[in-house]
């Protein structure tokens, strides 16, 4: 399971340009399976993602094709995270 942050960048103000494709890339991650859940972080610093069903190496690259991030709009981070306990209702992160 991977936490992705997308936080502003100096760029930020490309934000508006580049909206469309963003929102498109990410349907895309939802419709690979790889995207659980995407929002904002607050107050207004960028976006999050939680991601599974894909290998880090994949994940990477399908970050990299956000234009968010090749318009240098925000910084990626990928933090993963190995399970260790799950509520029943994630029972599904732990495969």
């Amino acid at each position: 399971m991977f936490v992705v942050t997308l936080t502003f960048s100096e760029q930020k103000a490309r934000a508006g340009e580049l909206m469309e494709g963003h929102k498109a890339w990410i349907q895309q991650g939802f419709n690979r399976g790889i995207f659980l859940m995407v929002g904002s972080l607050q107050p207004n610093r960028g976006g999050g993602i939680l991601a599974h069903n894909v290998s880090r190496e994949d994940l990477e690259a399908f970050v990299a094709e956000d234009p968010f991030v090749a318009g240098n709009v925000v910084v990626a981070d990928i933090l993963e995270i190995t399970p260790a306990r799950l509520d029943d209702r994630l029972g599904f992160l732990a495969a």
